[in-house]
């Protein structure tokens, strides 16, 4: 079987991610005290919110919270929480950008002070845009949690700017639907699509190019010398940028090596001289993408075999078969009938 690249060092993101999961825990009846320890955080990491912490710790910890109180909305309620505030410096910089597109350009510029696992993608297909995010992290091909939190945090960075009445065209996830939709309907205020082939939203692409009548040119001018002051993202390799930017566009038909070289802004020659520096290949880190993404959307998903196989860039069902085979050793429809806890990626 395939065996996922090893991601050095650990993704980050700050403690201000969890600055509400207290109170959130509270309100579960648990004891976030047990819960912290077993991921390895304490709440002195946590008291320190421009501090940062393993993104794996917090996606255990979300997911375990969510385990221990039977509830399966801990990351939407942690993202109703925050303020814009609770971004700390950049919250500054967020709000006075002159539009929404360029906000969440700014975002893609200054991940590393939000979540460097957080890969973002800007489609415009009309007079609708979607904007497509993916939390990446090591050993987990799947975050729901997480991937619910960064949703959520993307919906108040829009309402910041746009008011708060603003709700999306729709919003999507990747993920099967929970049995009760209160929360989400509470949130988003809008059609919610679940075993879909994205985690994001979907805006009218006018609301990000409206003006924000808000923004101060000088103050984002001294917000951005600000951050730029401080620390710098961490090194991650070219693998974790590459593999990011795989899961992504995979399901979207465009990992080619030019767009992704091109979306990092290297040369094809370039990206493929970095990857063999780290003794990896373009075509090897695609595998191991689709084969994260394949025992995903078998196993987390209803979607049908054949819209699988398409989504993992195969023109017919067979040969998708044939490549499952051989990479997890039994068939898509033996490997979805398994009980949960025999289906190791």
């Amino acid at each position: 079987m395939a065996q996922p690249h090893t991601l050095q060092p650990g993704s980050r993101i700050r403690a201000a991610v969890l600055s509400h999961y207290f109170e959130v825990a509270g309100k579960l009846g648990l004891n976030p005290q047990s819960l912290l320890r077993k991921v390895g955080l304490t709440r002195a990491m946590l008291a320190a919110p421009a501090g940062h912490i393993p993104v794996s710790a917090v996606v255990d910890l979300l997911e375990d919270t969510a385990a221990a109180s039977g509830c399966s909305t801990v990351g939407l309620q942690l993202a109703e929480a925050r303020q814009l505030a609770d971004f700390g410096p950049i919250s500054l910089l967020l709000s006075h950008q002159p539009t929404l597109r360029a906000t969440l350009s700014t975002i893609q510029q200054y991940r590393h002070l939000l979540n460097e696992s957080l890969a973002m993608y800007v489609e415009d297909a009309g007079k609708l845009t979607l904007i497509r995010e993916e939390v990446v992290v090591e050993g987990r091909p799947q975050a729901r949690q997480a991937t619910e939190l960064a949703v959520g945090v993307l919906l108040l960075i829009f309402r910041n700017a746009l008011g708060p009445h603003w709700h999306p065209q729709a919003v999507h996830f990747v993920h099967a639907a929970p049995e009760d939709l209160q929360v989400y309907r509470r949130l988003f205020r809008c059609p919610i699509h679940f075993a879909s082939e994205f985690s994001g939203l979907v805006c009218a692409t006018a609301d990000l190019d409206r003006p924000n009548a808000q923004a101060d040119a000088a103050m984002a001018r001294y917000a951005q010398s600000f951050l730029d002051a401080l620390p710098g993202p961490s090194q991650h390799s070219i693998v974790f940028e590459v593999r990011k930017s795989i899961y992504l566009l995979l399901p979207m038909g465009r990992a080619s090596v030019e767009q992704i070289a091109q979306g990092l802004g290297l040369n094809v020659r370039t990206l493929q001289r970095r990857l063999d520096e780290n003794a990896v290949t373009f075509s090897g880190l695609i595998n191991e993408v689709r084969h994260e993404l394949a025992h995903r959307y078998i196993t987390a998903t209803g979607h049908p075999l054949g819209r699988i196989a398409e989504q993992l860039g195969y023109s017919n069902q067979s040969s998708f078969t044939r490549w499952f085979i051989g990479q997890f050793g039994t068939t898509p429809t033996e490997l979805r009938s398994r009980p949960a806890s025999r289906r190791r990626a």
